[in-house]
């Protein structure tokens, strides 16, 4: 039983991975659809959402199948719980990502919208922060889960200083309004996503050591 239980938690493993990299790509391709108003590719990255909805749920009844069969302990129960967390947190950024996407098509009847230096550096930042969070899943590393909290307030100034920018941007050119909407619903969205992946890294720590680090300074 014990053989079974570790194939079955590799494949979980295996699982999220997967599902992991399509919310990767996603993200990846919904901020290239917004900053260079690519409309082809901002519609793929909202038709592969199902793709991504689909591995959440299988990835849901695997847990729950193996938590109610197999009566994990240690360090398995812990890998099982922060799966289900980290699952969903997944689903979630899938689902920012397509806001995103969204935002891309919204644009393309407007003027384009000032992206300027902050929105590009908050790109950046939110998906350096994902990829790292999601190969402290890979490599189990609580290092790298580390970094990834440390830079959380750097998004969130980022969101701040952008919403600076889009009030100016109206008071300006009122014109604008719509461009700058839409500049902030994408700045948000990368502000969530950086909290979503603070929480992936977060729920690493917890698997690897036994400790829950949420809402420590």
């Amino acid at each position: 039983m014990i053989l079974q239980l570790g194939k079955e938690i590799d494949h979980i493993r295996a699982m999220i991975i997967e599902m992991a990299t399509l919310v990767e790509e996603a993200v990846r391709n919904a901020n290239e659809a917004f900053l260079k108003l690519n409309i082809e590719l901002a519609h793929s990255v909202i038709y592969k959402d199902s793709e991504i909805n689909s591995m959440e749920l299988k990835i849901d009844k695997e847990v729950f199948e193996c938590l109610a069969l197999k009566a994990p302990v240690a360090s398995d129960l812990r890998f099982l719980f922060a799966i289900q967390k980290i699952n969903k947190d997944l689903e979630r950024i899938g689902d920012h990502a397509v806001n995103i996407a969204q935002s891309a098509i919204n644009c393309n009847n407007l003027q384009q919208p000032m992206v300027g230096p902050d929105i590009e550096f908050m790109v950046s930042c939110t998906i350096n922060m994902l990829s790292d969070s999601i190969n402290s899943i890979v490599k189990l590393d609580t290092q790298l889960a580390l970094k990834v909290l440390e830079q959380d307030d750097q998004v969130d100034n980022l969101n701040k200083s952008i919403t600076r920018e889009v009030i100016k941007m109206v008071k300006k050119n009122a014109a604008s309004v719509e461009g700058a909407l839409e500049l902030l619903r994408v700045s948000k969205n990368l502000e969530r996503i950086a909290d979503l992946s603070t929480n992936i890294s977060e729920d690493v720590i917890f698997h690897a050591n036994a400790k829950d680090i949420k809402h420590a300074k």
